[in-house]
């Protein structure tokens, strides 16, 4: 086997069992109702720009915001496996990627975040609580946080390099745009909690608000 196809082997096996599990908790049925329909489809629309943005303009820092996290807290982790599936695929013809970039792109600014979003925001409920502050700042902005720069030192230790940047400093680099992600992401947030709560697949008064059900 070439090396290239035997190096992008593990991302393929490792995309395939995202959405494999994924399809396999049939997420489309958090569609039923109609709640979520509007931010799966803003997110269809609006972050392939932000992913592909990048590739459309030559800067010395290629900015990579990845979005995940937020997209998680909305549809949830089975529904935002596919839906961020399908952002790579629409950005990667948008920026004119080959399928192998493609596949790089819903891995490290998809699939992985996401991932970890979940099993943190698990940990968090499991020994913090539920709370309305813990799932703003912890879950949303705290955790974007951490999920982000995690997922950019995994992507830095497996070989892939931030474009125009030093090796020496590019995990600074990653630190400082997991901040601006956890920005967007708990401000997001917040509004949605407040104003839009039924955006959030994640959300739930009875848990974090205390209401009866």
């Amino acid at each position: 086997m070439p090396s290239d196809e035997a190096s992008a082997l593990p991302m393929v096996v490792i995309l395939a069992l995202a959405l494999g599990v994924a399809l396999w908790m049939r997420p489309w049925r958090l569609l039923r109702g109609g709640a979520l329909l509007t931010p799966a489809l803003a997110v269809l629309v609006l972050l392939p720009w932000l992913w592909a943005l990048p590739h459309l303009h030559a800067m010395p820092l290629q900015l990579q915001w990845s979005g995940a996290c937020l997209v998680v807290l909305m549809l949830g982790w089975p529904l935002a496996m596919p839906v961020l599936a399908l952002v790579g695929v629409v950005a990667g013809l948008f920026s004119g990627a080959s399928w192998e970039a493609i596949g790089s792109m819903v891995l490290w600014q998809g699939v992985v975040p996401a991932t970890l979003a979940l099993g943190f925001g698990a940990l968090l409920r499991r020994f913090v609580g539920e709370h309305l502050f813990v799932y703003v700042l912890g879950r949303a902005f705290l955790g974007t946080v951490v999920c982000a720069f995690a997922t950019g030192a995994l992507a830095q230790w497996s070989g892939q390099s931030l474009p125009g940047v030093d090796e020496n400093l590019s995990m600074v680099a990653r630190w400082l745009m997991a901040w601006g992600d956890a920005f967007v992401t708990g401000m997001l947030g917040a509004v949605f909690v407040a104003f839009k709560p039924e955006w959030l697949a994640t959300w739930s008064d009875t848990l974090y608000l205390r209401k009866p059900p």
